[in-house]
């Protein structure tokens, strides 16, 4: 989620630090999806809201701390704009709907193929980034693993909400279209980044809630702090600050591992703390997709790793 010419020499890892910051990442990530579905009572605009200034709040007090300055320098709020969008306040409102309408562990393996969709618009393009046999075979996996997944949405007895299925889909879209601009961002500093996108997540999201929904919107707030504080520090400061220096010490390729362990965190803890069945179909339709993701990620990727 940025730009390697601008990271330090990096300290590669031992084998047991990455394995432990994967973990450890990973596992707080994916604990917004069980906030966020505990949280089901708040309107998805000012859950947004919420997570955002929650967030762009904890890192705030993190800089200050570091003694940094919090305000936007040069062009820089520009791609805090973007990214407060299609990093934050976009996928944020999809995800809350998206909960309200499907299992959390679905719901987690249906955006965890935002990688695929990556792969296919860095194809069109980036003349780097062409698909080698072995990586488009891992594209048409996981859209197979998507179609086990969501396929049955069509049938109006399935249960599977189609509404529910769009949203998730629809965040995973966003997601992709965040991280290909991140491809464009130049000398930027990715604290800084992760900063800029939850001021310019929280901000909007709470006018969007107060003028499209009205105050109303944040009426189950109250009812919901604790989670919602929990989503905002636990579940996004805290994972995005990790992340961004697993990308310093790991580089991103090993970094993106992390998107391979957040659904299977995801249903454990839907199974644990929520009480949710995993049927077949998501079991299958779940390895499938996370096949044909590793596929796309891990192959070809040497350039990258190197960079």
């Amino acid at each position: 989620m940025t730009n390697q010419a601008t990271l330090a020499a990096p300290t590669a890892p031992t084998p047991g630090v990455l394995i432990a910051s994967l973990l450890g990442c990973s596992i707080l990530w994916a604990s917004g999806f069980l906030f966020v579905k505990v949280s089901g009572e708040v309107h998805p605009f000012a859950l947004a809201a919420m997570r955002g200034l929650v967030g762009a709040t904890s890192l705030a007090l993190w800089f200050a701390v570091m003694r940094k300055s919090v305000l936007p320098q040069g062009r820089e709020w520009m791609s805090w704009l973007f990214l407060g969008a299609f990093n934050g306040w976009i996928p944020n409102v999809l995800l809350a709907y998206g909960l309200t309408q499907m299992g959390t562990a679905s719901a987690a393996m249906i955006q965890a193929s935002a990688p695929l969709i990556v792969a296919v618009l860095s194809h069109l393009l980036f003349a780097e980034e062409r698909l080698s046999p072995r990586r488009m075979i891992g594209v048409v996996l996981g859209f197979v693993g998507m179609a086990i997944l969501i396929g049955p949405a069509a049938f109006p007895d399935s249960g599977i909400s189609p509404w529910g299925v769009l949203a998730m889909v629809g965040c995973s879209i966003s997601y992709s279209c965040a991280n290909l601009y991140v491809r464009f961002v130049r000398q930027a500093d990715p604290s800084r980044l992760a900063l800029g996108q939850q001021i310019c997540s929280g901000i909007p999201a709470t006018i969007l809630a107060l003028v499209v929904v009205g105050p109303s919107s944040f009426a189950a707030v109250p009812a919901n702090l604790a989670p919602l504080i929990a989503l905002g520090v636990i579940a996004t400061a805290m994972p995005i600050l990790f992340f961004m220096r697993l990308i310093r010490n790991a580089g991103p390729t090993r970094a993106s591992m992390v998107g391979y362990l957040m659904p299977v965190w995801t249903a454990v803890l839907a199974v644990v703390f929520l009480g949710e069945r995993i049927g077949p179909r998501e079991m299958i339709g779940g390895a499938v997709v996370l096949t044909g993701v590793a596929l796309v990620s891990l192959s070809g990727r040497r350039k990258a790793a190197s960079s």
